[in-house]
């Protein structure tokens, strides 16, 4: 039987290249996005039958139950994520309450409208896209470290909860990472603090997300690193 898999933000850098991975792999891909519908299609001409796109705006409880209703999976993959950086001082409501909904109440809304049915199958693996900012914190990044930081305490007491369930619960926390977010960065000099001296590829974070979701099957409640070093 083929595996589902759910991937939120499967337009952006990341959840592009998770969704050719899942589908290289054998899985049914269920590709989120809200606003690029241009780049879905695109990404849903490329993987074909093994690929259904979803539009639903991930920071409203209402648009993500309607959409996901009925769906089984046998694997999610909490990735939709925006910045809206700014030093603290200068940030606004709106700047902190963005990031914290679509970051943190979307994985809410996403995980609480699909674990019933892997409850129910006593099966399924869920992994959220944290970010070392999450772990160390970055300056300008107040709101997005404070949701990838909640990111982490979440998975870490939900995989406490459905581990008897045979459900897993993980997170993968990139560096820095070739995207539309770091194009803008100064690369060269960012990198001087990167041991292995280079962004990622997307590819590669879609690699780990995969071993953690489909092959790790004695891994729970864990954030794994994916850094080049640049956090220990």
């Amino acid at each position: 039987m083929i595996k589902k898999v759910l991937i939120t933000g499967a337009t952006g850098a990341i959840g592009e290249a998770c969704a050719r991975y899942f589908a290289a792999n054998g899985y049914f891909v269920y590709a989120h996005y809200r606003g690029n519908e241009v780049k879905a299609k695109a990404l849903k001409s490329e993987l074909g039958e093994a690929c259904e796109t979803l539009c639903f705006d991930i920071s409203n409880a209402d648009s993500v139950r309607k959409a996901l209703e009925g769906i089984e999976l046998d694997a999610l993959v909490n990735n939709a994520g925006i910045t809206r950086d700014k030093l603290f001082f200068w940030m606004e409501d709106d700047d902190w309450d963005s990031v914290i909904k679509t970051n943190v109440n979307g994985a809410f809304y996403v995980t609480k409208a699909l674990l019933p049915s892997m409850i129910k199958q006593k099966k399924g693996s869920i992994v959220n896209i944290s970010s070392i900012a999450g772990l160390v914190g970055n300056i300008g990044q107040t709101n997005y470290s404070a949701s990838k930081g909640a990111l982490i305490s979440f998975t870490k007491s939900l995989s406490l909860e459905v581990a008897r369930y045979n459900i897993r619960v993980n997170c993968v926390a990139p560096g820095l990472v070739r995207s539309a977010m770091t194009e803008g960065l100064d690369e060269n000099e960012l990198k001087r603090s990167i041991p292995l001296r280079r962004f990622a590829e997307p590819s590669e974070i879609a690699e780990v997300v995969f071993f953690v979701a489909d092959k790790a099957s004695y891994i729970t409640g864990e954030t794994i690193n994916v850094s080049g070093g640049m956090a220990q």
